[in-house]
């Protein structure tokens, strides 16, 4: 792991994120996010820059429950691409989650299965093992990859006390 790998800059962002409450579409570290804008403020971030500063709008708070196209995944592969079933995301993808109708909640990998997230059940952005908390793991619907990061397969790993024993 290099100073300037992406993926590492993507998962330091990430953290730096951890504590903020959930708060629906707010973008502000430390005050408010949820995770469609904690996708866009990780991957705009000046350390990160994949990705534009992007306005996503009005969107309600249930809009998944309601609609019939995924509105979701129609924005996210502007600047990403879904991966091959069976093929695990490295730390910096993007682990999705079904909930509605459709792929609705975003997380970002830090080594899977842990992940950070702007998680409503837990009101604030935190880390979870998608495969132990049994709500995150029923509902997984695959990774995605930035573009920018699809020649980047560098993998590193996470040696941090605060995620033994993550639940």
């Amino acid at each position: 792991m290099t100073p300037h790998d992406p993926r590492q800059a993507i998962v330091a962002e990430a953290m730096r994120w951890i504590g903020t409450p959930w708060h629906h579409r707010a973008r502000v570290r430390g005050s408010g996010v949820d995770c469609a804008h904690f996708l866009v403020g990780v991957f705009s971030a000046s350390s990160v820059a994949l990705v534009p500063a992007l306005d996503l709008g009005y969107y309600s708070s249930d809009w998944h429950l309601h609609q019939d196209r995924p509105r979701f995944l129609q924005r996210l592969a502007e600047y990403a691409e879904p991966l091959p079933a069976g093929e695990d995301g490295l730390p910096g993808d993007i682990a999705m989650f079904e909930y509605g109708r459709h792929a609705a909640h975003g997380s970002i990998v830090i080594g899977w299965p842990l992940i950070v997230h702007a998680y409503v059940k837990e009101r604030r952005v935190t880390v979870s093992d998608a495969v132990r908390d049994a709500d995150l793991a029923q509902r997984f619907a695959g990774f995605w990859r930035i573009k920018a990061l699809a020649s980047s397969g560098s993998r590193f790993t996470i040696h941090d006390s605060r995620f033994t024993g993550v639940e």
